[in-house]
């Protein structure tokens, strides 16, 4: 009995049938040729999708199973990469065992990105690749679903409604979870909270532990020794320059004005493909320890993970510009020299073509990585990993 298939990713065995099933799917043609020839799709929409069929079809030959979807996935994220950043780096994972399989939880700035980034690192460090949590409000069309679930994508059904769908959504994402480290040993990759930060402030919802912990055996297991088999660690993804500040800009400033803020439909999908296309500056992704045994409850492994998430999260030129930006006339920060490929006078022009009443806004959320680092040393964080 397959107990995880409503939400678990597709198996080697499934991958020819879901191929076709793609290949078959108009809207999916349609949306591949909106995004290559844009408004000749909308004129030229039947030749285009057979053009776009059959480059699909021979990109795909061959391909089998998982790995071999991940691998044309590969060289889509390779020339990414060169396009649209200025520069790729990782840290820490000379700490890790590539044997071991971990709970990957990261910041969450970009709805796939993150995770992208996080798996692009892995696997050229010889690393499996991860299983990755994904909502089930990003799963708006059949294809969207089949596309994320070839790529290990596995579904949080955060539209379960009541308290009994609820726990009961839980219940199964946290048993698929253990069981994938466990028994399958396969890595994971879910974020520290859910819904990104889009103001900049990395921090861990003990909700997030809370859920993982409702797998743990009470009799037999203590909260630490479950912690501890989880294998969890903590990963700092930082980007120079965010291709949707100015969209969460605007969000967080309506938010501030009205109180609410209601997403437009297919919002979500805009804010995805901005993050692909847009400039992204220096990334850097910062794989820290793995969490022992010591803790008692939620509170204090997210404790751990902020330390260790704000601890190594690398700070850019960018963050200096913003925090000085926001903070004229204060006593400058010994930060040292922070790399950077943005100017100082190239981020003021993006800040300035922004809405004047969302700038701020928009200043925080590459200010506020210092704000939190500064937080961090003054709660006696100063051991820290700083990369």
């Amino acid at each position: 009995m397959d107990q995880f298939a409503e939400i678990r990713p597709y198996n080697d065995a499934e991958v020819p049938a879901v191929l076709e099933r793609l290949l078959d799917d108009r809207e999916f043609l349609a949306a591949i040729c909106r995004l290559k020839f844009k408004g000749l799709a909308s004129w030229l929409g039947l030749p285009l999708r057979a053009l776009v069929r059959r480059a699909l079809r021979s990109e795909l030959a061959g391909v089998t199973d998982v790995q071999g979807f991940q691998l044309v996935i590969e060289r889509y994220m390779s020339q990414m990469i060169e396009d649209s950043t200025a520069g790729f780096s990782v840290s820490g994972l000379d700490r890790l065992d590539p044997a071991r399989p971990y709970l990957f939880m990261s910041n969450h700035r970009d709805i796939t990105l993150d995770p992208a980034f996080t798996n692009y690192a892995l696997y050229h460090n010889g690393f499996d690749t991860v299983r990755i949590a994904i909502g089930d409000n990003l799963l708006t069309k059949p294809y969207v679903s089949d596309l994320m679930r070839l790529n290990k994508s596995f579904i949080v059904k955060r539209s379960a409604r009541g308290p009994r769908e609820v726990f009961k959504a839980y219940r199964e994402l946290s048993g698929y979870i253990r069981h994938s480290i466990q028994v399958d040993r396969a890595p994971i990759w879910i974020a520290q909270r859910e819904g990104r930060a889009k103001d900049g402030l990395d921090r861990t919802e003990p909700a997030i532990i809370k859920m993982l912990a409702m797998s743990q055996d009470r009799k037999n297991e203590s909260f630490g020794d479950f912690i501890a088999a989880m294998n969890i660690v903590p990963v700092s993804i930082s980007y120079e320059l965010d291709p949707c500040d100015g969209l969460k800009a605007a969000e967080l400033a309506q938010l501030a004005n009205s109180g609410s803020y209601e997403k437009a439909e297919h919002e979500d999908v805009a804010s995805i493909a901005a993050g692909i296309s847009g400039n992204k500056g220096l990334v850097h992704v910062a794989f820290g320890e793995p969490l022992g045994a010591g803790f008692d409850d939620p509170d204090q492994v997210a404790a751990e993970m902020d330390r260790q998430v704000i601890g190594n999260y690398r700070l850019h030129a960018t963050n200096d510009y913003a925090w000085r930006a926001l903070h004229a006339g204060a006593p400058p920060l010994q930060l040292g020299e922070l790399p950077g490929s943005c100017s100082e006078s190239a981020f003021q022009q993006r800040m300035q073509a922004i809405p004047a009443a969302q700038r701020d806004f928009a200043l925080a959320i590459y200010a506020n990585a210092i704000t939190s680092r500064q937080q961090l040393l003054e709660n006696g964080g100063d051991n820290a990993l700083a990369v």
